[in-house]
């Protein structure tokens, strides 16, 4: 019988608890073998349901023999000293976005990874998307002829709290997803390189919170090499639900990826007709975090390199980062200007 990749999660939040009942029910040759987080009874918790080992010291769970890998789930700016840290034991290592808050940072994470020569995951779940990659498959293969124009979007269903967002997290860890969406499409169509942004960004569904630096809604423009144009559109607030979607139009045609409904129900009534919507990310996209971690599994058995690399994650983080530049300098920011290299 082939061996199961014994894999470490850091971080028993929420997506960790989600990871961790992947890795433990849904993930072939995968064994959740330990939980770490700092936080008093929080690994104990999680790793009890599933009979993992438990930890409140992340670096010893980094070391263990009994870990062949490592899940990062923690909070956004632990992420690059996780990364460099299980790098640097040797463990193939998946972060969940944003790999790095900064160019500096990611470069210390894609440089450790490159030191030991361990795969390096990144957690663009919508790469992993069915819908979504048959949309690629689309351009890629010519289906929208020269591509113009694309679009992406996130409109998260709620903000429950938001005096816990920490500034610019529009564009650091929701936008990232469409900035890595925009650049993955375009790149089927031959173009990796975007050139220029140009944000705006307001605090309209909780203004009050604007001044401790909370931006809730945003709409960027990007442009590419080749003259295409890209939108990428923020909410924190859609009353009907999650939605995320995708949108490439070309010379020949157009392809769309994404829905918001939960199942293919209508109810017709005197009222009109309703759908179901879908609540969250997990149940959007639960098919895709499994097959993302799944990948990497396959990746951490095999040594074979991540389909989303630490690589992707600096060009997306590098379009994020001139977003903020343009919010506070109200202009177009060219790309070379926050990455010179």
């Amino acid at each position: 019988m082939e061996a199961l990749v014994r894999v470490g999660l850091i971080g028993a939040g929420r997506i960790g608890t989600y990871h961790a009942e992947s890795l433990a029910l849904r993930v072939p040759r995968a064994q959740l073998a330990a939980v770490a987080d700092p936080a008093p009874g929080s690994a104990e918790k999680l790793a009890g349901t599933y009979g993992a080992r438990p930890y409140t010291d992340v670096q010893a769970m980094i070391e263990a023999d009994g870990v062949d890998a490592v899940v990062i789930a923690s909070t956004a700016r632990a992420h690059t000293d996780l990364v460099v840290a299980a790098a640097t034991a040797g463990k193939p290592v998946f972060c969940e976005k944003p790999m790095a808050l900064s160019l500096a940072d990611a470069d210390r994470a894609i440089g450790a990874a490159a030191a030991t020569g361990v795969p390096l995951q990144v957690g663009f779940n919508r790469r992993f998307a069915a819908g979504f990659a048959d949309a690629r498959d689309v351009v890629a293969a010519g289906g929208v002829g020269a591509v113009q124009l694309l679009r992406s979007l996130t409109r998260d269903p709620g903000l429950a709290d938001p005096g816990g967002v920490p500034p610019w997290t529009i564009f650091r860890e929701t936008l990232i997803h469409d900035f890595d969406a925009l650049l993955w499409f375009a790149g089927a169509a031959g173009e990796t390189t975007a050139t220029e942004v140009y944000a705006v960004a307001d605090a309209l569904v909780a203004p009050d919170f604007k001044a401790a630096g909370l931006l809730d809604t945003s709409i960027v423009t990007i442009r590419f090499g080749n003259g295409a144009m890209a939108t990428a559109e923020a909410s924190f607030s859609a009353a009907y639900g999650y939605d995320v979607r995708a949108e490439v139009f070309g010379s020949g045609g157009m392809v769309t990826a994404g829905q918001q409904a939960s199942s293919s129900m209508r109810h017709y009534s005197a009222q009109g007709v309703a759908r179901q919507t879908v609540r969250g990310d997990t149940a959007l996209f639960g098919d895709a975090y499994t097959a993302e971690l799944a990948h990497f599994v396959d990746c951490a058995r095999t040594g074979a390199t991540p389909a989303v690399t630490g690589h992707d994650a600096r060009a997306a983080l590098g379009i994020a980062l001139a977003c903020i530049t343009s919010v506070e300098e109200s202009r177009p920011v060219r790309l070379d200007e926050v990455d010179p290299a």
